[in-house]
């Protein structure tokens, strides 16, 4: 029996929301990463377990700041002294859209830090390679489009042709590893990846494109003993009842108002040849995100039907609060923005997020400008204000935006 822990999706850096802890200096929702991480490594240590599998994403983005590197390190080191073998796969968030840039994790690498175990390409490992842990490993990380068209020999332009031969690529290696598998040993497969049937989080946005999707019958082999997935937030058994467990254990923090409702977790399973069992804990003291919306179709005591949409106040304390307010663009002076802000006075943070509706919304350019001589991302970012996205939105958007742009170019 090999007894692992197996979390994804830290995202330490996600740093949205909130003011700065005036102790440490670190943003107060990095911390809030942090507490779910400490607590992930301090089960890891008290359970004893045989392996730690870490599926992807550190970070939110692939440039931490040297802080956010220090606080990651330091918790991921606890692990080295402690002996206790960890393999950390390469998520899309740690991985540069540029071929030969280092990713977000190299640093273990680099340093040859012991039992620390760094996956940037698809890999087969033995038990001689992870400390000798009797597991067998098959881990697959984040696989760019233009990563796997190198790797692979892929040509084409169609987008839809080229992923469907990565898949099929990607199946044909997964089944060589098969092929030269000790049949007497548990066999693990690692991936951050998104999986056929999968049900995704509000971290949709965060992933627009077209992601390598694994087929189902690939990670719902019987001859696998666990399988262990990153990259979706929401946690999840795609194998409920079976063998062998497909587990996204999900993030470890909430990480946008499309996650308000989900609890999270990590895993600790503990894999035999042919029989695993799995153990869900869950993650407590999360912030809690608390996001309403209401289209007022009535202007009379305007601001009382706000406050209905809310909770109680009670409930608003140390939660972070979005409230969207759709209403015809006339009634704006109706909405009283102080008294809303002074009743959340005790949230985290308050988003009043107003929707007016015109019947004819049209998108302005600025003066000086015209389309000939604006970029994409220029184009893009009018359009988004146009239809009231907030900033940190937009924001978001626009990194997601210039990684499609730089790679659609790269190739």
């Amino acid at each position: 029996m090999v007894k692992i822990l197996h979390f994804a999706d830290a995202h330490i850096d996600m740093v949205r929301h909130g003011r700065h802890d005036p102790q440490t200096g670190l943003p107060m929702r990095v911390i809030d990463f942090l507490k779910s991480l400490d607590t992930i490594i301090d089960t890891a240590i008290k359970e004893q377990v045989d392996l730690v599998i870490f599926a992807g994403d550190a970070y939110k983005d692939r440039n931490p700041a040297p802080t956010f590197q220090r606080e990651w390190g330091k918790r991921i080191m606890r692990l080295s002294h402690k002996r206790i073998p960890t393999v950390l796969l390469v998520g899309n968030h740690d991985l540069s859209p540029s071929l030969g840039r280092a990713h977000a994790l190299d640093p273990f690498h680099t340093l040859e830090v012991p039992f620390i175990h760094v996956i940037s390409k698809p890999t087969f490992l033995t038990p001689q390679e992870i400390n000798n842990v009797p597991v067998q490993i098959m881990a697959i990380p984040w696989l760019s489009r233009s990563g796997m068209m190198a790797s692979f020999d892929i040509q084409g332009t169609d987008i839809e042709a080229i992923y469907e031969e990565m898949e099929t690529k990607l199946s044909q290696l997964v089944q060589n590893w098969f092929q030269k598998a000790n049949p007497n040993l548990p066999t693990i497969l690692t991936a951050h990846a998104s999986v056929q049937g999968a049900v995704y989080g509000g971290e949709r946005m965060v992933m627009l494109g077209r992601d390598l999707t694994l087929p189902g019958s690939l990670v719902k082999n019987p001859n696998l003993d666990y399988v262990a997935l990153g990259h979706i937030h929401k946690a999840q058994n795609l194998n409920e009842e079976a063998h062998p467990p497909v587990i996204y254990p999900g993030s470890i923090e909430r990480v946008d108002f499309g996650e308000a409702n989900d609890d999270k977790f990590f895993v600790i399973a503990e894999v035999n040849k042919g029989n695993t069992s799995v153990e869900w804990h869950k993650l407590d003291n999360i912030r809690p995100f608390i996001d309403r919306y209401i289209q007022l179709k009535d202007k009379e005591q305007i601001t009382e039907q706000l406050l209905h949409t809310l909770p109680p106040a009670n409930e608003i304390e140390d939660a972070i609060v979005r409230l969207v307010v759709d209403y015809p663009r006339e009634w704006e002076p109706l909405i009283d923005d102080a008294t809303l802000r002074n009743y959340a006075a005790n949230a985290f943070e308050f988003h009043l997020i107003k929707r007016p509706q015109e019947m004819e919304a049209r998108i302005r350019l600025p003066e000086d400008k015209t389309i000939g001589n604006l970029t994409p991302l220029e184009l893009l970012g009018i359009y988004w204000r146009a239809n009231h996205l907030d900033e940190s939105t937009i924001s978001d958007l626009g990194k997601l935006a210039q990684q499609i742009i730089q790679e659609t170019q790269s190739e």
